[in-house]
């Protein structure tokens, strides 16, 4: 496996490259941030070990441009350094680093982390199972393009603001952030389940039919729980099944179906609600155009403490600037739907 290690010392980063490759793997150094940005569009690296402190794009900034990068798959990065609070702790994780090494770092440890980061890394083929999955079942609903992926973006947005808020801190960890991109793609996985005469009606649906399209939400929890009964011990089943349930349930207990209210409703239901509703207002559909953001932002903070969780309007907030960002560039290529109004 490639490796990206990057360091502005030279010495530092030829021990590191050393280190790498007694391991056994294959090395590409960059001495700044922007180097290490070429190698990963021109390479197959997805594995990157860089210094934090760097001139010009440090460590932490190249992990927020990673995230951003227009890159085939999953990129693992391991953030070497001498910063060990647990506020920068915070920082790195926010900014979408999967490890953290001490410095000075030890061969071994260093061997044994970028294996651990091997293993989250093939599990990519589950997670593209699981996308192709979630795309399958919205093609029987043909809505705005792009629109799993721009969730799941803003769905780890939100994740990654709350991990730095206190009474979230045993709730919202990276593998917390993790779960909610593999699993918020799955989250109108019961739509499946909804006869084509209401899920493809053009126009606005009755009370009747709106109420046969509510069932999706339960319908796609009861699939996942029969998946999660089989096996109890996959955390993303778990997660995948209480989004799939309660991203339509409201803060105040006005939703559905379960009428579920606070924090009766799993955080990452409350999360993907506020990122599904996003990206609803925020795209065409045959009944209406697309909201520009700031009628969108004066929507959902008129709704918080009602529809959403105040804290995650807080954390929706915070992320304005990469929301807007996510919804550009997932922008191309979307197109009209060819359905009325749905739930």
């Amino acid at each position: 496996m490639q490796v990206i290690a990057v360091d502005d010392d030279e010495i530092a980063l030829e021990l590191l490259a050393s280190a790498l490759r007694r391991a056994g793997y294959e090395v590409l150094t960059a001495d700044n941030g922007r180097a290490a940005l070429d190698l990963l569009s021109s390479t197959e690296a997805r594995l990157i070990v860089s210094d934090w402190d760097m001139p010009g794009l440090n460590g932490l900034d190249l992990c927020r441009a990673v995230r951003t990068a227009d890159v085939s798959g999953y990129v693992y990065f391991v953030l070497l350094t001498a910063r060990n609070s647990v506020r920068e702790k915070v920082e790195g994780l926010l900014a979408g680093a999967d490890d953290f090494i001490a410095k000075p770092f030890d061969p071994a440890e260093l061997a044994g982390r970028i294996t651990a980061g091997e293993r989250i890394l093939s599990l990519e083929t589950r997670d593209v199972a699981i996308f192709a999955l979630a795309k399958l079942a919205e093609s029987r609903d043909p809505d705005t393009g792009a629109h799993l992926e721009r969730v799941q973006s803003y769905s780890r947005a939100l994740a990654q603001r709350l991990a730095a808020r206190p009474q979230f801190a045993d709730q919202v960890d990276a593998e917390f952030i993790r779960l909610i991109y593999l699993t918020s793609p799955l989250h109108d996985i019961g739509k499946v389940g909804i006869p084509d005469s209401v899920l493809l009606k053009p126009g606005r649906l009755s009370d009747r039919e709106f109420e046969i399209m509510k069932s999706h939400a339960a319908i796609g929890a009861d699939t996942l729980s029969a998946a999660l009964d089989k096996f109890p011990a996959a955390k993303f089943l778990l997660m995948a099944r209480d989004i799939a349930a309660t991203h339509h349930e409201h803060y105040n207990g006005s939703g559905y179906p379960a009428g579920l209210r606070g924090d009766e409703i799993p955080l990452c239901g409350r999360i993907v609600a506020l990122a599904d509703v996003y990206d609803a207002l925020t795209s065409r559909r045959v009944y209406k155009d697309s909201f520009k953001h700031e009628l969108a932002r004066s929507i959902i903070t008129a709704e918080s403490n009602s529809h959403f969780d105040p804290n995650v309007v807080d954390a929706f907030l915070e992320a304005e600037a990469e929301f807007i960002a996510i919804g550009e560039r997932f922008a191309e290529g979307s197109k009209l739907a060819a359905s009325g109004c749905k739930a």
